[in-house]
């Protein structure tokens, strides 16, 4: 299976040798990890300390005489943000800066890849001259401005019309004569619009005999509000999944994916599963408000305290709650409050919801074999300070989990529990004795009015 490659990286690799910059045992076990995990080397000369960003795209803006540019402070001439979609933006891991006479001048993390320079030139169909610039730079670069601009592979909705059900943009004689990709997207707005309007967070879409019906979930309540004809159906499912950069393709296998949209300038990111069963594909919709602040998130200054001493401390921090409880969003914020440039924060995720400042966000691809056990047996060679865990579902995942306190790693994960009662049931359990007692801090959101912050103390009481 071959890794992500970092062409440039490919070419001057032994350069760095010989420049004195890195040396060759080091270089060869960073080869290895790169493969492992499935990343270029760049990434894992960066993340183990090897060499740090700045000397390494200095490095190569002298051996390729091609300039570096800094995104940090960098504005971007939004007006050539069309020249590349989103889709390749993310695929290559490059952003258009501004254009003169016809030539665009676009910021690379990998200026040697010639396939997505022709591809580039292809789409933009003008002259491309590259700079090198920060991988992560860029994509922050990406999402921060093809979040709030027009781009192809988002949606966006105008919050300036009257509200309205999704079913009178499906009922417009327009959109039932027509199977185009722009009228089957109109439709898709509609029903995110109205989610978005009733504050429902989780939607799904499940095949019946005439066609797809949509149902929203709210209060733990499946509530139906329509259906999609039969002769939109397989449209319907093929845009969604091509939004979410999902396989149209393929129905016979769980797919993954991430999509991105707009609501009042405020840009949201949604999960999307589709599950094959016998009637046909389940698709399930997850849609992730922004992080706050920790700051702003409700909590008084004395829980924010603890939380914040519970993370400076080898041990476990666990946050608890009902579904769509808000458990991702508190740990987002959680980690953005953490989270310094000397500080190595990591994530292990099925789908990252948000880029965080300052911490090293990984996403698992059951389609390439990187899943979550083999996510565990390299992350720490990456050597985390503190590290998120999405879930832990097997008891070799907990053992594993458990045993990183003792080699003094901060953890933080979340557990699905409906009140506290159901979460002392649960750790009732032989199993979570040692987890219980490695525990820092316990956070339960009862709502988003309600949380409770348990210290260390408090929670040998209740644990005893």
């Amino acid at each position: 299976m071959e890794f992500v490659r970092n062409k440039t990286l490919e070419k001057l690799k032994y350069d760095l040798v010989r420049d004195n910059l890195i040396k060759y045992e080091d270089l060869e076990t960073a080869e290895q990890v790169a493969e492992a995990q499935h990343v270029n080397i760049g990434q894992v000369l960066i993340s183990s300390g090897l060499i740090s960003e700045e000397t390494l795209l200095k490095f190569l803006e002298s051996k390729l005489h091609i300039p570096y540019v800094n995104l940090e402070d960098y504005s971007l001439d939004k007006k050539c943000l069309s020249y590349i979609n989103l889709n390749n933006a993310q695929k290559y891991k490059v952003i258009p800066l501004f254009e003169i006479e016809g030539i665009l001048t676009v910021a690379m993390s990998d200026p040697l890849d010639l396939f997505a320079i022709d591809k580039i030139v292809e789409d933009a169909k003008c002259e491309i001259e590259p700079v090198i610039s920060s991988e992560n730079a860029i994509l922050k670069k990406i999402e921060e401005y093809y979040s709030s601009g027009s781009s192809v592979g988002q949606i966006f909705i105008d919050e300036n019309k009257p509200k309205y059900d999704w079913r009178e943009v499906l009922n417009n004689e327009e959109l039932t004569n027509s199977l185009s990709d722009e009228h089957i997207q109109k439709l898709i707005r509609a029903i995110l619009k109205q989610a978005i309007s009733d504050d429902i967070h989780e939607l799904f879409f499940e095949h019946i005999p005439n066609g797809l019906s949509v149902t929203f979930r709210k209060n733990a309540q499946n509530v139906s509000t329509g259906e999609i004809p039969a002769m939109l159906v397989s449209s319907f499912i093929a845009r969604l999944k091509t939004l979410s950069n999902l396989d149209p393709t393929v129905s016979e296998l769980p797919q993954l994916g991430k999509l991105s949209f707009k609501v009042d300038d405020v840009a949201l990111i949604a999960s999307i599963s589709a599950f094959p069963t016998i009637h046909g594909e389940r698709i399930s919709i997850k849609i992730y408000k922004p992080p706050k602040k920790l700051s702003d998130t409700g909590l008084d200054e004395k829980k924010i305290n603890t939380i914040r001493k519970a993370m400076s401390t080898p041990g476990i921090v666990l946050v608890c709650g009902a579904s769509l409880s808000g458990k991702t969003h508190m740990i987002y914020s959680i980690l953005s409050d953490i989270a310094t440039p000397d500080k190595n924060v990591m994530t292990i995720e099925s789908i990252t919801k948000y880029n965080l400042e300052n911490v090293n966000q990984c996403e698992l691809n059951e389609h390439i074999g990187f899943n979550l056990d083999k996510a565990m047996r390299f992350i720490e060679f990456q050597s985390p300070e503190v590290l998120y865990f999405e879930g832990i579902s097997t008891k070799e995942g907990l053992d594993y989990f458990i045993s990183l306190v003792f080699k003094n790693k901060v953890l933080i994960t979340e557990f699905l529990a409906e009140n506290i009662a159901d979460l002392m049931k649960k750790m009732s359990m032989s199993e979570f004795s040692m987890f219980k007692s490695l525990l820092n801090c316990l956070i339960f959101l009862h709502n988003k009015d309600s949380v409770e912050v348990f210290d260390k103390k408090a929670l040998e009481k209740y644990f005893a």
